[in-house]
C-alpha cells in the first residue's frame, strides 16, 4: 500500500477535466504538492493510506477557483467611494486616495485581508495588479496562496515608483526574487493604453519576452475609453496592439467589455486572453463584455472579481452567479454561459487564461494539489439535481468547509490555518481610519 501526504474520501469529485469526468463517491491522493490518483474510494482506499484522511461524504471535491483579476491591497478601500461612473470613480476618488495612503504596510495587511476573503470562498490562485507588489507576494506566500502578480506601470508617479523606469526596475526585481517560488509568479502590468505610453508599452513587452513571463493590461472597459484611445492612437486598440507586437499568447486583457467582432478576431489570431469582469462592469455601469462571442471564436477567457473597491468582494462563487445571469438576461437567450461553461471559466479556463494550464484548473494525476472542498448539507443546497448547476446558481462561498494549495491544507471545516484573520481585520480597520482622515478638506 503506498502512503499518501492526504487521502480525501468520499465525495463527489469533479474533475473539470476534458471529459468532465465526474466521480461518485470518490477518492484522490495527494503526495508533497501534487496529485498522485483519483478514483473510487473502494479503489484508491485499497491502494493508499494517508497520514491526513479527510471524510468529504455529502461534499463536492473541485479544483480550487482561479480570481483571474484583482487588486487585493484595495480591500483597504472597500466603499470608499460607490456609485460612479468609471473616469470620475479612478480619476477623482481612488487615484487621490492612492497617492494620499499607499505604502507597504497597506499593501502587505491590505492583501493578506484579500487572501483570507479568497480562501474562505473557494480561491486558490489569484492575478493580482497593484503597487509595491513584493508585499502583496509576502501577503500570498505567508497565506499560502498561489499567485501571478505584477507592479503596475503608469506613465506618471506612483506611491511606489517616481518614473517608468523606476516601475519596470522593480517589476524585474520581482522577477529575479520570486523567481524559483512555488506559489508566486510575476506578470509585466502596464495599466492600460490611456495611462502607458507606446515606448512604457514596448519596454514591459520587451521586459516580458526577456524573462518569458506573461503581460497584461486592462483593456476597453467602457465607451469612453474607446474614443479616447482611438483619438489619442489615430486606430482601434486592439489593431495598435497587434501593430506594437503586443498580441500573442502570452497577452493577458482585463475587461474587454467593448470589443466588436473584429477585436475579438484579433485576439483569436493571436492566442491573446481575455478576463471578464461582471460585477464590476455593472456596478461601475461599464457595459457588457461580449463574451459569448469571445468563446464562439474560441478565446480563452477567465472570470475575475476585478478589486474591492468596485465589486465590492472576492467571492468567486458570486461572480459566476452574476456571470451566467448577466449574458442569459443581455442576449435573452437563457441558453449561454450555461453552468459548465461558467464553472470552467472560473477553474479550467481561468488557468489557462492566466497561462497556467499545465499546473491547476482541473484534478489530474501529476497536476498541483489545488483543491477545494464544498459542504452539500445546507438547506439551500438542498435537493442536488445537477452539481453545476449548484455550485453557479446556488452555492456561496461561505459553503467551502476545506480548502488545499500545493497540497498544504489552508483552510480546514472553515477554519484558516495560515492567516490570523482578526489580526489581520483589525489591521485594515486602522488603515481606513487613516483614509477618512485624509479625505477630509483641508
Amino acid at each position: 500500500m503506498g502512503e499518501v501526504d492526504i487521502l480525501i474520501s468520499g465525495g463527489t469529485i469533479l474533475t473539470l477535466d476534458e471529459n468532465e469526468t465526474k466521480i461518485e463517491d470518490g477518492a484522490l491522493a495527494i503526495k508533497g504538492d501534487t496529485i498522485s490518483a483519483f478514483g473510487s474510494s473502494k479503489e484508491i482506499e485499497l491502494l493508499y493510506s494517508g497520514e491526513k484522511t479527510i471524510n468529504a461524504r455529502g461534499c463536492l471535491v473541485m479544483p480550487g477557483i482561479v480570481n483571474g483579476h484583482t487588486h487585493a491591497a484595495m480591500t483597504c478601500f472597500r466603499g470608499l467611494a460607490d456609485d460612479l461612473e468609471l473616469m470620475n470613480w479612478l480619476n477623482n476618488y481612488i487615484f487621490p486616495a492612492e497617492a494620499k495612503n499607499v505604502n507597504e504596510e497597506l499593501v502587505y495587511w491590505g492583501s493578506l485581508l484579500a487572501c483570507a476573503e479568497m480562501i474562505r470562498s473557494g480561491t486558490t490562485t489569484f492575478c493580482d495588479m497593484y503597487i509595491f507588489e513584493d508585499e502583496t507576494a509576502k501577503a500570498a506566500k505567508k497565506a499560502g496562496m498561489r499567485c501571478l502578480l505584477g507592479e503596475v506601470l503608469f506613465d506618471f508617479p506612483s506611491p511606489n515608483s517616481q518614473s517608468p523606469a523606476e516601475g519596470l526596475d522593480y517589476t524585474k526585481r520581482l522577477i529575479e526574487t520570486w523567481e524559483a517560488d512555488p506559489l508566486v509568479n510575476i506578470v509585466v502590468e502596464p495599466h492600460s493604453l490611456y495611462t502607458c505610453s507606446p515606448s512604457l508599452l514596448r519596454d514591459s513587452k520587451a521586459l516580458a519576452e526577456n524573462y518569458g513571463v506573461p503581460l497584461a493590461t486592462h483593456l476597453l472597459e467602457n465607451r469612453g475609453e474607446v474614443e479616447q484611445l482611438h483619438d489619442r492612437l489615430g486606430k482601434k486598440a486592439t489593431l495598435f496592439l497587434r501593430d506594437m507586437g503586443l498580441l500573442d499568447d502570452h497577452f493577458i486583457a482585463f475587461h474587454c467589455v467593448c470589443m466588436d467582432d473584429e477585436d475579438i478576431k484579433l485576439f483569436a489570431e493571436h492566442g491573446s486572453k481575455i478576463v471578464h469582469n461582471p460585477e464590476s462592469n455593472m456596478k461601475l455601469a461599464s457595459g457588457v463584455a461580449p463574451v459569448t462571442r469571445m468563446l464562439d471564436h474560441g478565446v480563452p477567457v477567465g472570470l475575475g472579481t476585478d478589486g474591492c473597491a468596485s465589486n465590492n468582494n472576492l467571492d468567486m462563487m458570486q461572480e459566476m452567479d452574476a456571470a451566467a445571469k448577466l449574458h442569459k438576461v443581455f442576449t435573452m437567450d437563457p441558453t449561454v454561459m450555461d453552468a459548465k461553461t461558467v464553472l470552467k471559466m472560473a477553474t479550467a479556463e481561468g488557468s489557462r487564461a492566466l497561462g497556467m494550464e499545465s499546473e491547476i484548473g482541473i484534478l489530474r494525476q501529476g497536476m498541483k494539489a489545488d483543491i477545494v472542498i464544498v459542504d452539500l448539507n445546507q438547506p439551500h443546497l438542498t435537493p442536488m439535481y445537477d452539481e453545476y448547476s449548484t455550485l453557479v446558481y446556488a452555492a456561496n462561498g461561505s459553503d467551502v468547509r476545506d480548502s488545499i494549495i500545493n497540497g498544504r491544507i489552508v483552510m480546514e471545516n472553515r477554519e484558516l490555518l495560515t492567516i490570523n484573520e482578526k489580526q489581520a481585520m483589525d489591521k485594515v480597520n486602522d488603515i481606513s481610519e487613516r483614509v477618512k482622515r485624509g479625505m477630509v478638506p483641508e
